[in-house]
């Protein structure tokens, strides 16, 4: 559809009620997205350096990882740039690229958790045929089908969203642009667009999550069945984690878009967790109670420290 807009850059007005904070929250974003960088790039260097740790499991790990690098990169950038106080004007180009790769990392990132319960639950319910299942030709092609399928998702929510004739008002009431607070500014109804990108919005996720839940019954079914208390522990404890993860990767996806009545503050507030602190928590999640991650997370650090010695 031929875009008729004659706004060509937006300003985002950062989060709500915060005014008069830019110092202290430039410090603390920082910091949060310093800690997740650091974090994530410890977990890729632990696997890719141990052998041990070259399974599915710690396969999709790794991509999990390198998405929660590039996630909080989106808006993290740009939002540290106005805080220090320089421009808060965003091209149109640059919005619609915002929120094209941040809903395309966020879906990639719930279909990679349903892919990760898929692979918890042919370890624990298939274990003779485990490496049969899930060879590296299947892994391949289930780590490259979340990005495409995220990434088709994105398109769609972006090109729904900038079809939109954006002609009057461009300050943008968030810290980045997304569906929402765009759909605010546009110059025509967009009740019908809402409830297109509602529906959209809502759909994947509840998919992955069924799925999930599906993938969690039968891992939860088949643990009760083994007999010793030590092997219904470990594995249970092979998927606290991920659990985990899913739940901090779906709260703020009901929160934000599948509440009828919204509050910028709170989704603000929300929006700031889900792109900071949880991709800094993923690493801790997963590497606190993982031996063999903390084994080898152990030799990557003795070796980087060990670097200034050398030369």
């Amino acid at each position: 559809m031929r875009n008729v807009s004659v706004v060509t850059e937006f300003i985002l007005l950062g989060i709500p009620h915060t005014e008069d904070l830019e110092t202290t929250l430039f410090v603390l974003f920082l910091s949060f997205y310093i800690f997740t960088l650091i974090g994530n790039l410890l977990i890729l260097l632990a696997i890719v350096s141990s052998t041990q740790l070259h399974t599915p499991m710690y396969f999709f790990l790794c991509k999990l990882s390198v998405c929660d690098i590039f996630f909080p990169s989106v808006s993290s950038p740009k939002m540290l740039f106005y805080l220090s106080g320089n421009s808060r004007a965003i091209s149109y180009a640059g919005c619609a690229s915002q929120l094209f790769f941040y809903h395309f990392l966020g879906c990639t990132e719930c279909f990679l958790c349903t892919v990760m319960a898929y692979d918890r639950f042919v370890a624990i319910c298939y274990p003779l045929r485990y490496t049969i299942i899930m060879s590296h030709r299947v892994c391949a092609i289930l780590a490259l089908g979340t990005s495409f399928f995220g990434c088709i998702q994105a398109t769609f929510l972006t090109i729904l969203t900038f079809q939109l004739p954006y002609c009057g008002p461009n300050e943008v009431d968030y810290f980045f642009c997304d569906i929402p607070v765009m759909l605010k500014l546009a110059c025509a109804d967009t009740s019908a667009l809402e409830t297109v990108g509602f529906i959209s919005v809502g759909l994947m996720p509840l998919s992955c999550f069924l799925l999930i839940l599906t993938s969690y019954s039968r891992i939860v079914y088949s643990i009760l069945q083994i007999r010793s208390v030590e092997g219904r522990r470990r594995a249970f404890s092979t998927c606290s984690a991920h659990l985990t993860v899913v739940l901090l990767l779906y709260m703020p996806v009901v929160l934000i878009y599948l509440r009828p009545t919204p509050s910028p503050w709170l989704d603000a507030t929300v929006q700031v967790l889900n792109n900071l602190v949880t991709p800094m928590l993923n690493p801790l999640i997963y590497s606190l109670r993982n031996k063999e991650v903390k084994s080898s997370l152990r030799k990557v650090l003795h070796q980087l420290c060990s670097l200034p010695e050398q030369l």
